[in-house]
């Protein structure tokens, strides 16, 4: 898009993905001024930063975007890659949002007599409220030990990774087992490469369970409403990892012990290396106890659930392990293995140094209410767990986005009230 002069909005969203253009639509709605600024292009994170074989891990009918359901032919599938993307781009003709593109945010800061002043790639503006809607995975995580690895094994980080055949041929080491490390492991697990998958302490959860998906029963038990200061560890759930399973060929569990049985070699968290040698800590089976407890007490809850409201299911289960370890091994040679690659699957930290406010918190993280921070003015929409656990997802961001353009639009009466009794005063 063309770049065009800003000088003064309402409002100012920061970031153009599904979080700021969910609020664009409920702010144009309201007939209130905005700008949507966007650092690349639109559904850039979806086109360039995920693995040829992604598809979702909840689905279809989980998509509501506002005024933008799913409304294809297999609401209990999950959408691949290519198919994600031309939903989003369906949505974004949909909004027709005021988006300039191309455009770096390089710093928000609030002015002495209200509203910000933004300044940004394409010179500065001010702005009534600004709301940062850039998510809160921003900068890669990879570990200071890989500086010291060998130069000609090739590193990526998980937002890189396409493809098994993009990678050198011999072992593949994956670091971390979260959604994205469990996933990749596995679509180089099925292509027949060797890995090697350092585990941490990410729990998993069943695919389908007594006649249904999982994420159905928890959407009817009311977890994705459950807001976060009616959850038991309060705000310290934002910092848990997600589950992990998929929704490959249809959707099933990753069984990482079954992976094990089949040739993957599993080892604990990755400590250290020392030269070639890299050491893990001797928790293996812990981390995969604790995985299959979590599994196992979903689906109790679940249980419990049926039970209670008296629904005919299919019998309960219990997950028993197919395969155990041997011991704890807690060292590995890199040339011994044969490995050419490593995948840093440890996920993202945040990013808000633009943001010269008095927000956040020794993590880096905002402090907020259901994306209103203690800034006059200044909101934040995208976040993991923002109010509920479907914050994070395509279910939830509409609920947020419109929470937010009501507070934005009572701010923006408010200030007009101010103003025009200033303007009264003057005149009298």
């Amino acid at each position: 898009m063309q770049k065009q002069a800003l000088k003064h909005h309402a409002v100012a969203i920061v970031g153009g993905g599904q979080s700021g253009l969910s609020l664009s639509y409920y702010l144009k709605q309201r007939g209130i001024d905005h700008v949507v600024l966007e650092k690349h292009g639109l559904v850039h994170t979806w086109q360039t930063q995920r693995w040829d074989s992604f598809c979702l891990v909840t689905p279809n009918w989980q998509c509501k975007l506002p005024g933008w359901s799913y409304t294809g032919t297999d609401p209990d599938g999950f959408m691949k890659r290519e198919e994600i993307i031309d939903y989003l781009k369906g949505f974004v003709q949909h909004v027709n949002a005021p988006v300039q593109t191309g455009v770096t945010v390089q710093q928000v800061t609030p002015q002495p007599h209200g509203g910000f002043q933004v300044v940004s790639s394409n010179g500065s503006f001010t702005a009534d409220q600004v709301v940062v809607s850039s998510g809160g995975y921003h900068l890669p995580i990879i570990p200071r030990m890989a500086e010291r690895l060998p130069a000609d094994i090739v590193q990526l980080h998980s937002e890189q990774y396409r493809n098994a055949a993009s990678l050198p041929d011999g072992a593949v080491l994956v670091v971390g087992n979260g959604q994205s490390g469990a996933q990749i492991a596995e679509d180089l697990h099925l292509a027949g490469r060797k890995v090697v998958l350092a585990t941490g302490d990410a729990p998993r959860c069943a695919r389908f369970y007594r006649g249904k998906d999982v994420v159905t029963w928890l959407a009817e038990m009311g977890y994705y409403d459950l807001p976060v200061h009616e959850h038991p560890l309060r705000e310290g759930v934002r910092d848990n990892t997600n589950h992990y399973v998929t929704g490959r060929d249809g959707g099933r569990d990753i069984d990482l012990r079954r992976f094990a049985s089949e040739g993957m070699a599993l080892y604990g968290l990755l400590t250290g290396l020392d030269g070639e040698t890299l050491q893990f800590g001797p928790n293996l089976r812990e981390n995969l106890d604790a995985a299959d407890h979590v599994y196992n007490r979903i689906n109790a809850s679940i249980d419990q659930y049926i039970s209670k409201n008296a629904i005919d299911a299919p019998p309960p289960s219990v997950y028993e392990p197919v395969w155990q370890p041997e011991g704890e091994r807690t060292t590995l040679n890199l040339r011994e293995a044969g490995i050419s690659a490593i995948v840093w699957c440890i996920g993202f930290q945040p990013d808000f140094k633009w943001v010269n406010a008095p927000v956040f918190n020794g993590n880096g993280t905002p402090v907020h209410l259901r994306g209103v921070s203690p800034q006059p003015g200044l909101y934040f929409l995208g976040l993991p767990w923002l109010h509920t656990w479907g914050s994070g997802r395509f279910s939830g961001v509409a609920r947020d986005a419109l929470y937010l353009a009501e507070q934005i639009e009572a701010r923006q009466l408010a200030l007009r009230g101010e103003s025009e009794a200033l303007l009264m005063s003057g005149v009298s």
